[in-house]
C-alpha cells in the first residue's frame, strides 16, 4: 500500500484508492440503517444494550416483514432532497444480512418477506442516478465464531471456548466478496468499526490485526479498483468519518487536507426508534450540511426506516424541507469546499473557483462586512432569486458619521434588505475577479 503523502493531495488517500472526485463534488449522501432492529424499534444497538442472546433476538428474524417497502420511494425522497449518493447497511452488528448471502441462513430471504431487499434498493437508487455505498459491519454478535468481548451481548459469560476468530474472518471476507461481485459497481464501502483501544481486562477490543484488514483492503481493491473506502478498518487511511460530531475547523493531517465525512442522525439513533423524540429541526440539519461543506467535508445524513419498510413522516418532512432549499441553492453546495476568506460571525463560506457563497445563519439589519474582499468582487446577488445585492468599498479615511466607526478598507459592506428572504438560510453569491 502506497501511503507516501508527499505525492498525495489528501493525507488520508493512498494513490491506489479510487478517484474521490465524484465524492468531493457531490458532498451530500443518505445513510440508511435497516435491519432486524427496525422491528425492535428501540435503537440499533439494543441487542447488546439489553444483553439479548441470539436465540432470543431471533424473534425479530422470525417476524421481519417490511411489506410496505418501496425502494423507489426511498430513492426519490433522497434525490429530491439533493442527495447524490446512498450508503445502505448490508449487515449491522446484529449479524443479519439484508441480501441473499450463500454463507449464512441468517438472511433476509429466510424471513417472512422472502426477498433480496438489497438488490431492490440498489436498483432503485441507481435508477435515480445516485452513487452506491454499502455499510458493512466488521462485528457480528450472531456468528458463533465471533469472540465475546466487552461489547458483546453475551459479555457476562466471559467465555470464548470453541470460538475461532480466524473462521469468523474467513466468513467476513467471504461476505464482502459476495457483495462486491454479485451487486454491480459499488462506489463506496463503509466498514464499521474497529476498537482496539478498548480494554475490559478479561477481553480487548478488535482492530486491523483481528480483521486481517490489510488483506481485506486488498481484496476489496482487487474486486472493485475504483471503490472508495472509509477509515474504520484501523489502517489509518480512507475517508475519515466523525460520527454525531462536527469538527470546528477544516480537518488536516501532517499539513495536508483530508477527505472526511460527517455522519449524522435526524434524532440521535441510526435505526428506527419509535419513542425517540429528539428530532433535529430541518433548519439545524441544513445548517449541519452547510457547516460541514464550509470545512471541506461531506455530510452523510441518516434515515432509519420502520419495521414495515417506510420512512417515518418526520424524516420525509425534513428531507422535503432540505430539498426545497437545495432546489434554489444547490450550486452553493455541489463542487464547493472550504474558503480561506475570513467569514463574518453567524455565517459560513463555501467556494468553487471564483464563486464565493456567503450562507447567512442569523439575518442582520441591513449590513454585513466581508473582510479581505475589497477590490475582489465583481458582482453580488441573493442566490435564491438572483436579485442584485449592492455592496460598497470604503476609502481608508472615510467615516460613517452616524456611528463614528471606521470601515476596514480591506472590507466590502453588503447592503441587504431589512426583511429576511423566505428561505431557511439565505445565500449571497459573490462573483470574484479572475
Amino acid at each position: 500500500m502506497n501511503t507516501n503523502t508527499k505525492e498525495q493531495t489528501y493525507a488520508n488517500w493512498p494513490l491506489d484508492y479510487g478517484d474521490p472526485n465524484w465524492f468531493l463534488h457531490d458532498r451530500f449522501g443518505l445513510f440508511i440503517h435497516f435491519g432486524l432492529y427496525a422491528a425492535g424499534a428501540r435503537h440499533e444497538w439494543f441487542m447488546t444494550h439489553e444483553k439479548i442472546h441470539p436465540d432470543v433476538y431471533n424473534r425479530y428474524f422470525e417476524h421481519f416483514e417490511p411489506d410496505l417497502l418501496d425502494a423507489r420511494v426511498w430513492a426519490r425522497a433522497a434525490k429530491n432532497a439533493g442527495m447524490k449518493y446512498v450508503v445502505i447497511t448490508t449487515k449491522h452488528h446484529e449479524g443479519f444480512a439484508l441480501w441473499d448471502t450463500k454463507l449464512s441462513d441468517y438472511k433476509v430471504t429466510n424471513t417472512p418477506i422472502k426477498r433480496d431487499l438489497l438488490q431492490e434498493i440498489l436498483a432503485a437508487f441507481r435508477e435515480e442516478g445516485l452513487k452506491i455505498g454499502l455499510y458493512h459491519s466488521l462485528i457480528d454478535w450472531h456468528h458463533p465464531e465471533f469472540p465475546i468481548d466487552g461489547l458483546h451481548p453475551q459479555r457476562d459469560k466471559q467465555d470464548n471456548t470453541g470460538r475461532n476468530m480466524n473462521k469468523y474472518v474467513d466468513f467476513l471476507h467471504g461476505q464482502v466478496t459476495e457483495l462486491l461481485t454479485e451487486y454491480g459497481q459499488i462506489d463506496y464501502l463503509w466498514f464499521d468499526f474497529s476498537y482496539p483501544h478498548r480494554d475490559w481486562e478479561w477481553s480487548k477490543g478488535k482492530g486491523a490485526t483481528d480483521w486481517k484488514a490489510a488483506e481485506l483492503e486488498k481484496l476489496v481493491l482487487d474486486l472493485q479498483p475504483n471503490i472508495l473506502l472509509n477509515d474504520r478498518l484501523d489502517l489509518n487511511r480512507g475517508v475519515i468519518t466523525p460520527e454525531q460530531y462536527q469538527p470546528n475547523e477544516p480537518v488536516k493531517k501532517n499539513g495536508l487536507p483530508v477527505i472526511w465525512e460527517a455522519c449524522q442522525t435526524m434524532n440521535g439513533t441510526w435505526g428506527y426508534h419509535r419513542d425517540n423524540l429528539d428530532w433535529k429541526s430541518t433548519e439545524m440539519l441544513l445548517k449541519m450540511l452547510i457547516d460541514t461543506i464550509s470545512k471541506g467535508g461531506n455530510l452523510l445524513m441518516n434515515v432509519g426506516p420502520n419495521g414495515r419498510g417506510e420512512f417515518d413522516q418526520r424524516s420525509l418532512d425534513r428531507l422535503h424541507g432540505i430539498g426545497e432549499w437545495m432546489r434554489l441553492h444547490a450550486r452553493s453546495i455541489y463542487g464547493t469546499t472550504h474558503s480561506e476568506y475570513q467569514v463574518p460571525a453567524d455565517c459560513r463560506y463555501t467556494q468553487k473557483g471564483n464563486r464565493l457563497y456567503l450562507h447567512i445563519y442569523s439575518w442582520p439589519f441591513r449590513h454585513v462586512h466581508l473582510k479581505g474582499l475589497a477590490g475582489k468582487v465583481k458582482y453580488a446577488q441573493l442566490l435564491h432569486d438572483a436579485s442584485e445585492v449592492y455592496f460598497r468599498v470604503f476609502d481608508p479615511e472615510e467615516i460613517i458619521t452616524s456611528t463614528e466607526t471606521k470601515i476596514d478598507s480591506r472590507s466590502i459592506v453588503l447592503d441587504l434588505p431589512v426583511q429576511k428572504p423566505n428561505v431557511i438560510v439565505p445565500v449571497v453569491e459573490l462573483f470574484l475577479e479572475d
